[in-house]
């Protein structure tokens, strides 16, 4: 019997046939000019299209995550579709046979009882469709925090041994990505926490002395009590914002300068400010309210019991890569050891978050990238700290 093609079935074969002839073609090559063998290949594919999902999956466990990273996981298991759930119900179904998906979150209530695979059959789940691919699935378990979260099940005309490991494994890899997303998570929060506490920490008698400086000018000069009034305005507000953890350097430069007319406000003479900025560095993204603390604390502790004139330094330079920022004073200085002590939680001396800032700035960008401070009785203090300009997640607000 004769075989007969339409044309767009011919053109479709020869394409296919042009394309296998190309693949052995390039394999080839391959094979002679040291390319990938096809096992690398495989792995090369598999960890991106394994990265591909990591980047929804940092986001934690949510519909939207689950319904991203879905269509890689369904790749890498090579079943025909994959489901998602958390402890409430299902995130997210991947491939055909979808009028299951109302029953996935009861295929995987064994799994979130016991936290181990388990491995559905006919018995399980059944279908009237005869053309439906859903007749086996294997479950795993999610597991964030040592507790399950979710699960990841596979769904496929049949089980085998192969499908249930790479399931395991896969869901084992995912728990791993939940668990780096849990562990961002709750530096945020350590973060907002150490924000919110320094808020706290803001000088009751920086108000009080600011108010009343302001006060002492209301007859005597009224505009610069006004002027006054107006900084003590901004630098409340920038201080109490509710803005992301990051600013610019500017940013944070023009509140130490209004806190510091406050401030020059009440010493007068006393207290004299030098500051030595790079133009180029002033765009640099730094952590909010990391500069003014230092600042308050050159002056409160430095300068105000020191006799005569004060002098505050401020520097921030371009170190190629970093910019480093440093604050100076020529006042009374402390003991290192009592710094130290501070800069690791054991004493209650830093009322302006010394210990606030280099904690936050650890957390933010590694311990290599504390604070750095060099003090002795008599000898005045150095403050300094060094921020990457360029880091992944720091960015404008």
């Amino acid at each position: 019997m004769s075989a007969s093609f339409d044309l767009p079935t011919a053109v479709v074969v020869a394409g296919a046939m042009l394309l296998l002839g190309l693949g052995v073609w390039l394999a080839g090559r391959g094979r002679r000019r040291g390319f990938l063998s096809t096992v690398d290949r495989v792995t090369y594919s598999t960890l991106h299209t394994a990265s591909l999902a990591s980047r929804h999956l940092a986001d934690g466990l949510t519909p939207e995550a689950a319904d991203l990273a879905g269509k890689h996981l369904l790749a890498i298991l090579g079943a025909r579709s994959v489901a998602i759930c958390d402890a409430s119900g299902l995130l997210a179904w991947t491939g055909p046979g979808d009028h299951h998906s109302p029953e996935a979150h009861e295929h995987a209530a064994a799994t979130r009882t016991s936290g181990a695979p388990t491995v559905l059959g006919g018995g399980e789940i059944t279908c009237s469709d005869p053309d439906c691919p859903i007749r086996a699935a294997v479950t795993a378990p999610l597991i964030a925090d040592e507790r399950v979260v979710g699960t990841l099940t596979a769904y496929a005309p049949t089980t085998s041994a192969g499908l249930a490991q790479a399931t395991g494994e896969l869901a084992r890899w995912v728990s791993a990505e939940l668990d780096v997303a849990e562990l961002g998570r709750a530096r945020t929060r350590a973060m907002e926490a150490e924000l919110r506490a320094l808020r706290a920490q803001i000088s009751p008698h920086f108000i009080y002395n600011s108010l009343g400086a302001i006060a002492s000018f209301v007859r005597t000069d009224p505009e610069r009590a006004r002027e006054l009034l107006l900084e003590f305005a901004d630098f409340t507000r920038y201080a109490l914002r509710q803005g992301g953890p990051f600013t610019t350097l500017a940013e944070e430069l023009r509140n130490v300068e209004r806190y510091l007319v406050l401030e020059q406000a009440r010493f007068g003479e006393r207290l004299q400010v030098s500051l030595l900025i790079a133009p180029e560095v002033l765009p640099v993204r730094v952590p909010y309210l990391a500069v003014q603390p230092l600042v308050e604390n050159a002056v409160r502790h430095g300068l105000a019991t020191k006799e005569g004139v004060g002098h505050v330094t401020i520097t921030a330079s371009d170190q190629g890569s970093e910019a480093e920022i440093s604050v100076e004073d020529d006042g009374v200085g402390t003991s290192p050891e009592l710094v130290q002590r501070i800069l690791d939680g054991q004493s209650r001396a830093d009322s302006v978050g010394l210990g606030n800032v280099d904690a936050r700035l650890r957390q933010i960008y590694g311990d290599e990238f504390g604070l750095v401070v060099e003090t002795a009785v008599g000898a005045g203090t150095k403050v300094s700290f060094r921020v990457p300009k360029y880091v992944p997640g720091v960015h404008q607000d």
